[in-house]
């Protein structure tokens, strides 16, 4: 592949403005970038893989559909995010009594993803981080995990950089309590 090493070194910017021109390996590679991320943070919503999945493809088709709505004000990460939650809302929307009538099944899936997560030491704050409020979890993982700026949180959560402020301070300190909590259940055994 001779454009390959050439597309590696690109910014998502550029390789939108290059799929905007007719390149479909930079679209490629914007779906091998952000697919991943963009799968787990909509099964933060849904709670199910399968769906999170679903609507993931559902994003980046708005995309190659609606290209020219995107219009570099943020980055194409946050305009990807904003995409992703937005399908995530609507789908729960339209499917919330389904959601429910399958609660005992998404059990089963955390319960399988938290056995094959088990030997790694992430684990245990995933698992810690998944009692706190979905609320805090958005803002933990936008911020401390996908690394978004708060300005960027705020444009993707619909809040304003002061709201942003006060969430994650709140968010942190309700994991700080829930961390310790833990730590202490496992010292007595």
């Amino acid at each position: 592949m001779k454009g390959g090493k050439k597309l590696e070194n690109k910014t998502d910017k550029e390789l939108y403005q290059e799929f905007l021109q007719g390149n479909k390996e930079s679209f490629d590679k914007i779906v091998l970038m952000y697919k991943n991320q963009i799968i787990y943070f909509i099964q933060k919503y849904v709670r199910d893989i399968n769906t999170a999945e679903d609507l993931a493809q559902d994003v980046f088709v708005y995309l190659l559909i609606k290209r020219e709505n995107y219009k570099f004000e943020y980055s194409l990460k946050t305009y990807l995010y904003t995409i992703a939650k937005s399908k995530a809302l609507n789908y729960i929307k339209r499917e919330r009594k389904i959601i429910e009538l399958n609660e005992s099944h998404v059990e089963d899936i955390d319960k399988l993803e938290e056995e094959i997560l088990r030997n790694e030491r992430i684990t245990n704050l995933n698992n810690t981080i998944k009692t706190l409020k979905p609320e805090y979890q958005n803002i933990l993982y936008l911020i401390d995990i996908e690394g978004f700026s708060y300005k960027e949180t705020a444009h993707i959560l619909k809040k304003t950089d002061t709201n942003i402020k006060v969430l994650i301070h709140r968010a942190r300190k309700a994991l700080e309590k829930n961390v310790k909590k833990e730590a202490y259940k496992y010292e007595r055994w």
